[in-house]
C-alpha cells in the first residue's frame, strides 16, 4: 500500500474562519455607504470613537450627526474614514487615511466581527489576545505558512517566524524579534 503525497491532518480543523475573511463579508462590506466628504469619526467616551455624519459646518465647528443625536465638535477633533475596500484590512498602514479612529477601527473590526487576532502594522504583527483558543496553532497551520512570503498568506505569527528563519537560512545573519 502506497502513502498518498497528501497532509493528513487527522482532527486538525479547517483554520481558515480564523485566518481569511471571507468572501461573502467582503461583499457585504463592499455595500456599505460611505461618502468621503460627510462621514468622519467622532470621540466617543464609551468606545473611542463611532461614525457620524457632518451636518454644517460653521468655521472650526462641526455639527456632526451620531445615530440621530447632534453634536458640536471642533474639525480638528474629527477624524476620516476610510473608504470600504480598507473595510478589514490586513495592514493598517495600507489605509488612506492613517489615523488613529482607522486604526482602532480595523482592529476592532477584524477581531469581533471575523476573529482575525492577527493584523499587520508595517513591519509590526499586532495581535489582539481572545482569551480562547483558536485552531491557528497547528501542525496545518504550520504548513500553510511554512515558505510563503509575507503577502501570501494572512497576518499570523507564522509568517513572521518563517520569514526570519529564512532570511537566517539565505543571509547567515542572526534574526531577532520583539514580542511587547
Amino acid at each position: 500500500m502506497t502513502k498518498h503525497h497528501h497532509e493528513d491532518f487527522g482532527d486538525d480543523p479547517d483554520p481558515a474562519e480564523y485566518l481569511f475573511v471571507s468572501l461573502e463579508q467582503k461583499r457585504k462590506d463592499q455595500t456599505k455607504p460611505y461618502d468621503g466628504k460627510k462621514m468622519v469619526w467622532v470621540p466617543d467616551d464609551k468606545d473611542g470613537f463611532v461614525l457620524g455624519n457632518i451636518v454644517s459646518t460653521k468655521g472650526d465647528l462641526c455639527t456632526v450627526d451620531v445615530k440621530g443625536d447632534e453634536r458640536t465638535l471642533k474639525k480638528e477633533q474629527l477624524q476620516q474614514v476610510n473608504p470600504p475596500k480598507f473595510e478589514k484590512c490586513d495592514d493598517v498602514s495600507s489605509l488612506t487615511y492613517l489615523n488613529e479612529a482607522s486604526v482602532l477601527h480595523n482592529l476592532r473590526d477584524r477581531y469581533i466581527n471575523c476573529n482575525l487576532i492577527y493584523t499587520y502594522s508595517g513591519l509590526f504583527c499586532v495581535a489582539i489576545n481572545p482569551y480562547k483558543r483558536f485552531p491557528i496553532y497547528t501542525n496545518r497551520v504550520v504548513q500553510m505558512y511554512k515558505g510563503k512570503r509575507r503577502g501570501e498568506m494572512p497576518p499570523h505569527i507564522f509568517a513572521v517566524s518563517d520569514g526570519s528563519y529564512n532570511d537566517m537560512l539565505q543571509n547567515r545573519e542572526n534574526q531577532s524579534m520583539l514580542i511587547t
